[in-house]
C-alpha cells in the first residue's frame, strides 16, 4: 500500500513539473507556478499590476509564462499593503468619475 501512495505522489509531482512547460497560464496554472494566492491574483489582475492576455472576447484570465518571468525578476511589488493602497486609490479615482 505504501508503495502505491508514493507511486501517487510521483505522479503529482510529475504532473506539477509537466504543467511549467506551458507557455500560457490560466489562474490555477499561474498559483501552482507562483506560488501566489489565487486571491492575490485576482487583486493584481483586476489592478491591472500583472501583464495579461488582453482578448475582450475571453472572459478567463490568461498569463504568457515568459512574460510573467521577466516581470517577477523585475521584482514588483506584491505586499498586502501596497495591494491594498493601490485599490483604494483605484476605487477613490473611479468614485470621482
Amino acid at each position: 500500500m505504501e508503495t502505491e501512495n508514493d507511486m501517487i505522489a510521483l505522479l503529482k509531482d510529475i504532473k506539477g513539473l509537466l504543467s511549467h512547460q506551458k507557455k500560457v497560464m490560466n489562474v490555477d496554472d499561474l498559483v501552482a507556478y507562483t506560488g501566489l494566492s489565487k486571491s492575490k491574483i485576482y487583486k493584481l489582475t483586476q489592478l491591472r499590476l500583472i501583464p495579461m492576455g488582453g482578448n475582450k472576447h475571453i472572459r478567463q484570465k490568461f498569463f504568457d509564462k515568459d512574460i510573467i518571468d521577466a516581470w517577477l525578476m523585475g521584482e514588483p511589488n506584491l505586499s498586502d499593503d501596497y495591494l491594498d493602497r493601490e485599490f483604494d486609490k483605484q476605487f477613490s479615482d473611479n468614485k470621482e468619475k
